[in-house]
């Protein structure tokens, strides 16, 4: 899988950008603020129509403008693929495939995979809950686009129980009806995320033994249940959990019991990274989560995915910056940014294009 060509229009600070990629390895360099972050942000979004950077879609387009355009050619299986999403609010945003429109996501979702690590990734275990089940969210999209409409049918429900809820008169009925149906579809994300995390931690923990051979990492998803059941069984388990606290739900007018409200526990040795593990350990955690990211989607599709590294290599000593570099494979194509060329060895640059950007513009 390849990313050749990548045009932005009223994306960000860009209002015209077009690149052409003709190389596995490119470097865009520039000081802060000029865009950098915000070309991975565009390639990211047409492999999981989001970003950790926004809360809507709004926020995408240049100020002054109605609307803002990501148009890519991909080859993939040897075919190329164009790619373009047409964000336009308050209207829905359009995605075409090879010029046709996909009314649905995962269609869209399935063409282009991506890894993205940047500098708040490294803030992963110290982040807010919300952070790290957006973060597990965005990678199972990856290799399962149907997540993204199960998702969304969670949260729809949740909302419109949350609303309910909200209401000062309340019929008994309609509440059982809400907590059914969402805890159908609650059932549906917790399972998916329990399946994917225990095969990330799977290859994670071979990625992190190596950098720390006497530290044994574990992941976890704090939930309803602390273990593997089935999709009925988890059903039967979360509406239990609603029936009980349904008093509580009425009184505070919230959804107390849910997959917005789970997390993912790290642990070395049994020990809670995220209260008592050094920021060297964290990082490792994350730099093995990210390797490990890789490996799920090339096993579970069949293609490379792309690896976008945002400003990550400052922020990491020699021996992990070492590791990332020399564990990717040559035919996995990398997209970084940094401030400078610095922190890179002059054998790495050999084979690397070097884009130069400036408030918006190459230079």
């Amino acid at each position: 899988m390849k990313l050749k060509r990548l045009i932005l229009k009223n994306y960000r600070n860009y209002e015209n950008f077009e690149y052409d990629f003709s190389k596995n390895k490119t470097l865009i360099v520039g000081k802060n603020a000029q865009g950098k972050t915000n070309i991975l942000e565009a390639i990211y979004y047409l492999c999981a129509l989001d970003s950790n950077r926004i809360k809507k879609d709004s926020e995408l387009i240049e100020f002054n403008k109605d609307f803002a355009s990501i148009f890519a050619v991909v080859e993939k299986s040897g075919l190329e693929l164009e790619l373009e999403v047409i964000l336009n609010p308050p209207k829905n945003k359009i995605l075409k495939v090879n010029g046709l429109k996909k009314s649905k996501s995962a269609d869209f979702l399935r063409v282009l995979s991506s890894v993205n690590f940047s500098v708040s990734d490294l803030l992963l275990l110290r982040g807010e809950p919300q952070n790290r089940r957006k973060w597990l969210d965005m990678a199972i999209y990856q290799v399962y686009p149907l997540y993204f409409e199960k998702l969304s049918k969670f949260n729809k429900i949740r909302l419109q129980k949350a609303n309910f809820l909200s209401q000062h008169s309340l019929n008994s009925a309609m509440l059982e009806v809400f907590n059914e149906q969402m805890s159908i579809a609650c059932a549906n994300v917790i399972y998916l995320r329990m399946k994917y995390l225990k095969e990330l931690e799977r290859i994670a923990k071979i990625k992190h033994n190596f950098l720390a051979p006497d530290e044994n990492l574990t992941v976890k998803y704090k939930s309803v249940c602390d273990e593997m059941l089935s999709i009925g069984e988890l059903n039967e388990l979360v509406l239990s959990k609603m029936n009980e606290l349904k008093d509580e739900e009425i009184r505070k007018e919230q959804c107390l019991i849910g997959a917005h409200r789970d997390d993912v526990d790290f642990f070395i040795n049994d020990i809670d990274s995220k209260k008592y593990a050094s920021q060297g350990q964290q990082r490792t955690i994350v730099l093995a989560l990210k390797l490990a990211e890789l490996e799920i989607i090339k096993d579970k599709t069949g293609e490379t995915p792309l690896l976008l590294l945002d400003d990550v290599l400052a922020e990491l000593d020699n021996i992990r910056q070492n590791y990332l570099l020399n564990a990717i494979s040559n035919n996995v194509q990398m997209i970084i940014t940094s401030v400078d060329t610095l922190a890179f060895e002059d054998s790495f640059l050999k084979n690397v294009d070097i884009v130069k950007i400036q408030k918006g513009k190459i230079i």
